[in-house]
């Protein structure tokens, strides 16, 4: 709930109509961020925009183009922003010289854009200008709204949300391998909202054979578009009649190979409109390092982990792993060869296990929600 306080304060008020307008873009500005501005006069707003897709025009633009297509003059008038205005030509021009020609008197910015082209120069090149410029302004919530843009742009890779259902004695399938279904109907829905956000959804070749996945966005009628799927499958597994490569959604499944695949069922795979990358890493497994960079360079921001057990203990391992989403169900599977949540070795004592940070909890009926990061270095970059 909203402060008493921030709810009688106009500027706050501003910029919470912005970050609502920014979330509109979720799911479909990859590998841009989500942006949303106002644009307000005599207190008044007077027009909105938002980021809707990578190439077309920012949040900014649409916003002052909403104002003056309603007759008004924006001569003055403070515009509301997410997130720093750029300052630099990609694919479209840079917002600043929009703001400087409508004379607009004021900028207010929620966070500075973390992508080294423009990090401080929006604002710098406005204040030089004579615009005043404030910043910081809801900046928490902002952060949180693009956490996967921030991780690409500071650490050179997509973020990583492990999400995965477990017994209250940490299970994720019983000792035959039946894991359905371990979570509630509510939770499931919220799992696969979570994916209609997400630009990938990455998961092991074990998850295809045992339970022959879709991994799209089904159980909410507001899919807001289907995520890639990626399989690691290092000798290419996978059954041609496979779900994620032989029921539609053509072009929209990768598959992450090694060079000992064989070539032949590789072409008969690539033939069904499924990309193969090969990724060699040691011991004849993927590089799973080279396959988020790969997935970075396709400008992906976020990739949701959902399995299996062998693919988390792996990422975890090493160290590839930023946010954590478990839905812990009140059922206990027991017995030692049921399917623990993470493998390996473990840890000799618990001092060295691996401990989550920011956590927050949620309930999805019977079932609660954990919600914690992991990258230390991200969670040093969180707004405190």
């Amino acid at each position: 709930m909203p402060k008493i306080a921030d709810s009688l304060n106009p500027e706050v008020r501003h910029m919470r109509r912005a970050l609502v307008l920014a979330a509109k873009g979720e799911g479909f500005t990859s590998p841009n961020p989500m942006v949303g501005a106002v644009v307000v006069k005599r207190g008044k707003i007077i027009g909105e925009g938002w980021h809707h897709k990578a190439g077309e025009p920012h949040a900014e633009v649409l916003a002052i183009q909403d104002a003056k297509s309603k007759g008004h003059d924006i001569t003055g008038a403070t515009i509301y922003v997410t997130l720093e205005p750029c300052a630099h030509y990609h694919r479209t021009p840079p917002c600043v010289n929009l703001i400087a020609k409508e004379k607009l008197a004021k900028v207010v910015v929620a966070m500075a854009d973390p992508n080294p082209e423009v990090s401080g120069h929006g604002i710098r090149w406005l204040r030089e200008r004579g615009i005043e410029v404030t910043i910081g302004l809801l900046e928490e919530k902002a952060f949180h709204l693009n956490e996967p843009f921030v991780m690409r742009m500071l650490f050179g890779r997509p973020m990583v949300t492990l999400k995965a259902a477990i017994s209250l004695d940490g299970r994720i399938a019983t000792k035959s391998g039946d894991s359905k279904w371990i979570s509630s109907l509510a939770s499931r829905k919220y799992v696969h909202r979570l994916r209609g956000k997400s630009d990938a959804i990455l998961v092991g070749i074990g998850t295809v054979l045992a339970d022959d996945p879709q991994l799209t966005c089904r159980l909410v009628v507001n899919c807001k578009r289907q995520p890639l799927r990626v399989i690691v499958d290092s000798q290419i597994k996978i059954p041609l009649n496979a779900k994620v490569i032989s029921e539609g959604l053509k072009g929209q499944t990768l598959i992450a190979v090694t060079s000992k695949a064989p070539l032949e069922k590789r072409k008969k795979i690539e033939e069904m409109g499924v990309e193969i990358i090969v990724a060699d890493g040691t011991d004849g497994r993927v590089d799973l390092k080279s396959l988020l960079k790969i997935l970075y360079e396709k400008g992906l921001n976020s990739v949701l982990l959902e399995g299996g057990s062998a693919l988390m203990t792996s990422m975890l391992a090493e160290n590839l792993v930023d946010k954590v989403l478990l839905v812990l169900a009140p059922i206990l599977i027991g017995g030692k060869d049921s399917l623990p949540l993470i493998g390996g070795k473990g840890f000799e004592k618990v001092s060295d296990a691996i401990h989550l940070q920011k956590v927050h909890f949620r309930r999805f009926g019977d079932d609660l929600l954990v919600e914690g990061y992991l990258n230390q270095e991200l969670y040093n970059c969180l707004p405190a």
